[in-house]
């Protein structure tokens, strides 16, 4: 049911902040005590609570208008945060020539974790300071490298 309701609501966002300056970053729909809608957004300065605000009045208003929420839930609107996961090209490109960290799922030189410069990418691989070269369907997670 949730993975349904994800898609449907992904496609509204979606479609409602076309032509604006948000970037629906990730969308989760998940049971905790209640059942929560989570939207991530993005813009190109940066998400502030002004902009978490108007978003949400946005889809709210949307989302009531919907067959596909049939149950209550609790709307959240935020920012993906630093530490996001980098889940698409639109993502990697923006990202390009920064440090990253990935996890694999298996071991490759002997090693799960990496952390580079991200230097290319295609549908199949993730390539780290031009030389590491990490195969896609072994990449568990990449996100940007936080320097403490």
């Amino acid at each position: 049911m949730a993975g349904r309701i994800e898609i449907e609501a992904e496609k509204l966002v979606t479609r409602l902040l076309s032509g604006t300056e948000y970037e629906l970053v990730d969308l989760e729909y998940v049971k905790e005590r209640d059942w929560y809608l989570r939207i991530f957004i993005d813009k190109k300065n940066g998400v502030d609570l002004d902009d978490c605000q108007k978003v949400s009045r946005i889809v709210d208003d949307e989302l009531a208008k919907c067959d596909f929420l049939q149950s209550s839930y609790i709307l959240e609107v935020s920012s993906p945060g630093l530490d996001r996961p980098l889940k698409n090209d639109r993502d990697l490109e923006r990202e390009m020539g920064k440090q990253v960290d990935i996890v694999t799922y298996i071991q490759i030189e002997g090693k799960k974790e990496f952390t580079g410069k991200l230097s290319a990418f295609s549908n199949d691989s993730i390539t780290l300071d031009d030389s590491m070269v990490v195969p896609r369907a072994q990449i568990a997670s990449i996100r940007l490298h936080i320097e403490f």
